[in-house]
């Protein structure tokens, strides 16, 4: 049985072994639902969801294997199970937004870090602007400009 982090940097999902194992640890990674941790074995059967950026990657495990494999061989690893609806999200334009600051109030504490990342997780990039929660337009302090 091949670690999870080797497993998804051998398919190329990541482009380092580092990379692979850095978005185990933030939960990035999954595995039939529960997060992975970098060394959870993969196993035939099994389906990874893999958040980067915007898109969730969804692969099925075929077989397990030892090594990295050629771009060619990665289908006879891992079917890519990654809807059409997922993908066109890397044509969209990329959106980004910021928390109102107080100018000079310096950069974001941890705190306002975390809560960034944890807003632009749960972003859906499919809603309309007139569907957006009264609680998030006032806790990002969007105006009408913004949306």
């Amino acid at each position: 049985m091949e670690r999870i982090d080797k497993y998804l940097w051998a398919i190329r999902v990541f482009k380092t072994r580092s990379e692979a194992t850095d978005a185990c640890k933030g939960g990035k990674v999954k595995v039939d639902g529960v997060n992975a941790k970098p060394s959870r074995p993969v196993k035939a059967g099994e389906t990874i969801l893999v958040r980067k950026g915007p898109v969730q990657y969804s692969y099925k495990v075929l077989q397990s294997l030892g090594n990295r494999v050629g771009a060619r061989l990665v289908p006879e690893y891992a079917e890519n199970l990654t809807p059409d609806s997922e993908m066109e999200k890397l044509k969209s334009p990329v959106e980004t937004f910021f928390l109102k600051r107080d100018p000079g109030a310096g950069r974001p504490t941890k705190k306002d870090r975390r809560s960034m990342e944890e807003a632009w997780d749960q972003l859906d990039f499919n809603i309309a602007p007139e569907d957006i929660p009264d609680d998030i337009i006032e806790r990002f302090g969007l105006s009408e400009d913004d949306l």
